[in-house]
């Protein structure tokens, strides 16, 4: 009872968590379509999560030196690109489409893990992963109609599956909240000479989308950083597949947006990819 309690929790949190993400991705787009540059939407990304989140963060004075580790910068650098090239692909491609190509992520991940942190392969996990793997495929068709802004969707996914092994290879050496504050305060620094580049002209709307692309993903990673907390990584890992779902239906109600035939069909082969990782997940934790 007490497992199936958190998994009903989490599942609640990851959907809000992945909602608000992908709202803020919206409202990204939207400045994108509006001639904003990508690093200067990326840069207030970081710039306004900071503000909001960094004083919260406990990060004291003994432990500003730390920000200067290579492997802190590393992972901050890998967070900052990873952004930039998600919203890069946003200004020409649709949203759920996007965020199928992003899901080269967790493949990534997975094998590099093996590779540097030496976790276990299992071959559920791996077959599971192949089946993502072909969705994805589907979404972003290589060598038969891939555009440009697909690329750098698989490169946004690829830079945050990198950036998930350096999470987890720094998670014994630093707490979760300076983790959260490194990479807000290193992605502010690298992306301001980008933003500043640009002097865009504002209005109420534009502040509003900038605040609703900032705070939904500031939020939903605080929201993401809670249920990694209580929940064990087997179980929240595939409830980030919800994401997909969110951006299917966000995109179709903000911009008439309607995967093509072979992208709908990658999409659902990922989410079913998704759906048997959790079953496989809960059957493992309840044991």
């Amino acid at each position: 009872m007490p497992t199936q309690s958190y998994t009903y929790s989490a599942i609640g949190l990851m959907v809000l968590s992945m909602t608000l993400i992908v709202g803020g991705d919206a409202a990204a787009k939207v400045l994108s379509g509006a001639d904003f540059s990508p690093y200067f939407v990326a840069w207030t990304r970081f710039a306004l999560a900071a503000l909001i989140l960094v004083p919260f963060s406990g990060l004291s004075r003994a432990e500003l030196p730390l920000l200067l580790d290579k492997r802190v910068l590393l992972r901050g650098l890998l967070i900052a690109v990873a952004i930039c090239s998600i919203l890069t692909a946003l200004k020409t491609e649709p949203l759920a489409n996007v965020f199928g190509g992003f899901f080269i992520g967790p493949v990534v991940s997975y094998f590099l893990s093996a590779l540097v942190l030496k976790e276990t392969i299992t071959w559920q996990r791996t077959a599971l992963l192949a089946l993502s793997f072909m969705g994805v495929l589907l979404v972003v068709k290589p060598g038969f109609g891939m555009t440009p802004g697909m690329g750098f969707a698989i490169l946004a996914g690829s830079l945050h599956g990198s950036f998930l092994v350096a999470t987890r290879s720094l998670a014994q050496d630093y707490r979760a909240k300076f983790l959260l504050a490194s990479q807000l305060i290193i992605g502010t620094i690298v992306l301001s000479p980008f933003s500043l580049l640009e002097t865009p002209e504002m209005d109420m709307n534009i502040v509003g989308l900038i605040f609703i692309s900032a705070l939904g993903s500031a939020f939903g990673n605080l929201l993401l950083l809670v249920v990694n907390q209580k929940t064990p990584a087997s179980v929240v890992a595939p409830l980030v597949y919800s994401q997909l779902l969110s951006a299917m239906v966000i995109g179709y109600l903000v911009f008439s947006e309607w995967p093509d035939g072979l992208s709908f069909l990658g999409l659902g082969i990922i989410m079913v990819s998704g759906v048997f990782s959790f079953w496989l997940a809960i059957r493992h934790t309840a044991r």
